[in-house]
């Protein structure tokens, strides 16, 4: 079993900033992929960014050049970092990572719980 603990979450007023952060940990053998993920108020769940591992980062267009994901692979975590907020990224954020856990085994798909991110008008 594999669990995903995400934090750094909060309110804050447009323009600011705000760093998420998400450590896996359990049955890990290798990951293949991590990401952040959010979902808005009555909408589903779209990508923000992910970073495969040695491989290139991806970001929806609407976070491009405000957020930055990165990976301390030593540590199994990925961090987004949040600028120029505006109330449209108000969500729920959530970390997914593609994890291994023996060698041989399928990729499997890992999902926290949620942080929720407000940005105030």
């Amino acid at each position: 079993q594999v669990q995903l603990v995400e934090s750094g979450g909060g309110l804050v007023q447009a323009g600011g900033s705000l760093r998420l952060s998400c450590a896996a940990s359990g049955s890990i053998f290798s990951i293949t992929a991590m990401g952040w993920y959010r979902r808005g108020p009555g909408e589903q769940r779209v990508l923000v960014a992910t970073i495969p591992t040695g491989g290139t980062k991806n970001y929806a267009e609407s976070v491009k050049g405000r957020f930055i994901i990165d990976r301390d692979n030593a540590k199994n975590t990925v961090y987004l970092q949040m600028n120029s907020l505006k109330p449209e990224d108000t969500a729920v954020y959530f970390c997914n990572a593609v994890v291994k856990t023996y060698r041989a085994s399928p990729q499997y798909n890992y999902w926290g719980q949620g942080t929720q991110v407000t940005v105030s008008s």
